[in-house]
């Protein structure tokens, strides 16, 4: 089976090289070209990169050259291009590579809820991917955009998805989040060691928009957006990986702990490269999941639940993901075998 080429754009930052990592080797996916900005533009990955990933550099891409963020610089052979862009450069510069047909999968926030961009988890909402036909059509592009959710919002959304069954009215979340969320210099050492920060900076208002776009339902022309309300309460704590939330799911339902459990574990994966076996893990243990402990069930990609128990109003739990993995860079590889596995690319 022929591969499948692929480019990163922003490839030296956290999220770049968490890709680089994923891709290297993908069953599917070439990494074929790398771009950053113009301080990097010209010298190899490995001269430009401050590789910070726990895993080798790869001699893959080392000594591949590094060229600009510009649909010129990048190679017209490409097939998909994953963007881990800062949204205020994403905001003008996918749109850019788009027109210019490429098919671009982004974990950057910037049109995250424009009505004709997908927003997709595969496990939750890949008939979303519609959307990518009105998108063409608005717009006029000939290449695609489609973008995953928050960090945050993807680690408890599967699990919220698994509860609709019991009819989902209300959801309340306190977040523990990792430093790796912010990026690499997102928070400072002095900031956060002996400490928690109990904001975080738009993060509140991603969970409560882009959980109700996920869980939404597609007509064909547009999202409807699910009916529950969310209200989010974000905190960064002194943890490296690994975003742990407490949930609290008002239902119409009156399920017992049990019968969630079984929502959680009989949710089903999709037969993707990157998805994990089972997509929810439930532990019986009181004190789990933990980061360090958990974030790294299926490769980085399965969601840990936990602390099920009975509320006045419906359930309450915690979940915990990898958020560099399944919170990002994995949630872009993830669509774009999504793209290729529907004939996008």
């Amino acid at each position: 089976m022929s591969t499948t080429r692929v480019g990163v754009l922003g490839a030296t930052g956290a999220v770049g090289q968490r890709l680089i990592q994923l891709l290297d080797p993908h069953e599917e996916f070439e990494v074929a070209a790398l771009s950053a900005s113009s301080a990097s533009a010209g010298k190899t990955y490995r001269e430009a990169a401050k590789w910070r990933v726990d895993t080798p550099i790869p001699e893959s891409v080392a000594d591949m050259t590094v060229v600009e963020t510009d649909p010129d610089a990048v190679p017209d052979d490409i097939d998909l291009l994953f963007s881990s862009l800062p949204s205020d450069i994403g905001a003008d510069v996918e749109p850019e590579f788009v027109e210019a047909g490429y098919v671009v999968s982004s974990n950057s926030s910037n049109g995250r809820m424009d009505d004709d961009i997908p927003l997709t988890i595969p496990e939750v909402n890949a008939d979303h991917l519609g959307l990518i036909e009105v998108q063409r059509d608005e717009r006029g592009w000939d290449g695609a955009l489609i973008k995953n959710p928050n960090c945050s919002t993807i680690t408890m959304v599967p699990a919220l998805a698994a509860l609709d069954e019991f009819g989902l009215e209300n959801i309340h979340v306190s977040t523990l989040q990792a430093v790796s969320g912010a990026g690499y210099s997102g928070v400072t050492s002095m900031e956060i060691i002996d400490n928690v920060i109990p904001h975080i900076g738009g993060e509140a208002e991603k969970m409560e928009t882009e959980s109700r776009k996920l869980l939404g339902s597609f007509d064909g022309a547009g999202v409807d957006l699910h009916e529950a309300d969310v209200s989010a309460s974000c905190n960064r704590v002194p943890t490296l990986d690994g975003h742990l939330e407490n949930v609290w799911a008002d239902l119409a339902a009156d399920p017992d702990p049990a019968d969630v459990v079984e929502a959680f574990e009989s949710y089903p994966s999709v037969d993707l490269p990157s998805s994990p076996d089972q997509l929810i893990e439930v532990f019986d243990e009181p004190d789990r999941p933990q980061p360090r402990m958990d974030r790294m069930l299926g490769d980085g990609m399965a969601i840990a639940t936990g602390g099920v128990e009975s509320t006045a109003d419906g359930i309450q739990f915690n979940c915990l993901a990898h958020n560099t993995m399944r919170g990002a860079a994995g949630a872009s590889v993830l669509n774009g075998e999504l793209l290729l596995e529907e004939g996008y690319l």
